[in-house]
């Protein structure tokens, strides 16, 4: 299967990348079947070649998720909600749920707490026995 995915090169902490379409099986930075772009995130500089971009995908050359990015910004993809999306929404939707559930028990447990202690100041003290 081909892979559109990134190829890193450049100097120590300052990283670009080449848009490379490669085997699926091969190396980050092996040989690519062909060069398709740039992108440089430090100054978010992308140049896509788009008629051998689309090209290769209408071959069935699979983006990577960084790669699809790039190319969802550059006009070539249109923008898809991936599984992987869905599901950390689901999650984080259930996580906010969750926790106002246990804000508001928690709320309810110190209401709770302060009622009994303002009914225990009003009422009586017994008296003690007295002694004889």
């Amino acid at each position: 299967m081909i892979k559109l995915r990134l190829k890193r090169f450049g100097k120590k902490r300052e990283t670009s990348f080449r848009i490379v379409a490669c085997n699926s099986t091969s190396r980050r930075d092996g040989r690519p079947l062909q060069e398709l772009g740039f992108y440089n995130p430090r100054t978010k500089e992308t140049r896509l070649d788009t008629d051998a971009l689309r090209a290769r995908l209408e071959q069935g050359a699979q983006p990577s998720d960084a790669v699809r990015t790039l190319l969802e910004r550059g006009g070539l993809l249109t923008k898809s909600v991936r599984p992987a999306e869905v599901i950390g929404k689901l999650k984080q939707e259930e996580a906010r749920k969750k926790a106002a559930t246990e804000a508001k028990a928690a709320a309810k447990a110190e209401a709770e707490a302060k009622a009994s202690e303002a009914a225990a100041e009003e009422a009586p003290a017994e008296e003690a026995p007295a002694e004889a």
